[in-house]
C-alpha cells in the first residue's frame, strides 16, 4: 500500500477488443503507448505503462492471478519498469542488446534475432529506433503486429518510419523494415499497433496493414 499511497490517479487502459487494452500515453517513455492482449491463454503486457494507480488496479484485474510476461520492444518503451516488476514480480523478456540497462531486474530473460513463446508470439529483433528494438507478431485470432517504435504513426490510418535526434542507426532502421516484411508470413496482413505516441491518428489507435508506409517523412 504505501509504494501506491504518493501515486497519480491516472487513467485506466481502453478496452479496444476482446483480446487488446490500450494504456494511456506514458510520459516516462516520450509520450508512447504500452498493451496488454491476450492470446492463447498467454496474457502478455507489451512496454511500460504509466505507473499510476489506474494502471496498477487494472494490471491487477487484467492478470487475474496469473503470471503475464512484460515484452519490452525498445529501450524507450522501459519507463518505470523497475518499480512495475518490483510490484509485481513478473518475467521480463528484451532483446540481449538493452538487457544491460536493466540490471536489477529479475526474472529478466533475453533473445537474439527471433523468438517465438510457447503460445505462438513471435519476436524478430529490428535494429534501428534503438539498438534492441524489436517487433512483435500475433497471429490468428488477434492477428496483431505490435511495431514499438519501428513504425510511428503519421496520419490517420497511417504508421512508417520516422528519423529523428533519439534514431540509433538510420539505414539500420531500413533494412530492419525490409526483413520485417520477408519474416511475416506471406498470407499474413496484421493491424499495426505502435509502440509510439498515437496522437497523429487522430484517435484511431490500430491501423490496416496496408497503412504502413516503407519511406519516412524525413528520409
Amino acid at each position: 500500500m504505501s509504494m501506491t499511497m504518493a501515486l497519480e490517479a491516472g487513467r485506466p487502459p481502453q478496452q479496444l477488443r476482446p483480446d487488446l487494452w490500450l494504456f494511456p500515453p506514458n510520459r516516462d517513455c516520450q509520450g508512447g503507448s504500452s498493451w496488454w492482449l491476450e492470446h492463447a491463454g498467454e496474457p502478455v503486457l507489451i512496454d511500460c505503462p504509466p505507473f499510476t494507480e489506474a494502471t496498477l488496479e487494472a494490471l491487477e484485474q487484467l492478470s487475474a492471478g496469473r503470471t503475464p510476461w512484460i515484452l519490452l520492444t525498445s529501450r524507450e518503451g522501459h519507463g518505470r519498469l523497475r518499480r512495475l516488476q518490483e510490484r509485481f514480480g513478473w518475467p521480463v523478456l528484451v532483446q540481449e542488446q538493452e538487457a544491460y540497462l536493466l540490471p536489477s531486474v529479475q526474472p529478466l530473460h533475453t533473445f537474439k534475432g527471433d523468438h517465438t513463446t510457447a503460445n505462438g508470439l513471435r519476436l524478430l529483433w529490428t535494429p534501428g529506433p534503438t539498438p534492441g528494438s524489436c517487433v512483435v507478431f500475433a497471429p490468428s485470432p488477434a492477428n496483431l503486429l505490435f511495431c514499438g517504435r519501428l513504425l510511428t504513426p503519421l496520419s490517420p490510418g497511417r504508421v512508417g518510419p520516422m528519423r529523428h535526434g533519439r534514431t540509433f542507426h538510420w539505414p539500420r532502421q531500413r533494412r530492419s523494415l525490409e526483413n520485417l516484411r520477408d519474416w511475416l508470413p506471406s498470407e499474413a496482413s496484421p493491424e499495426l499497433a505502435s509502440g509510439a505516441g498515437l496522437g497523429a491518428l487522430r484517435g484511431e489507435r490500430l491501423v490496416p496493414f496496408d497503412g504502413w508506409e516503407t519511406s519516412s517523412p524525413s528520409s
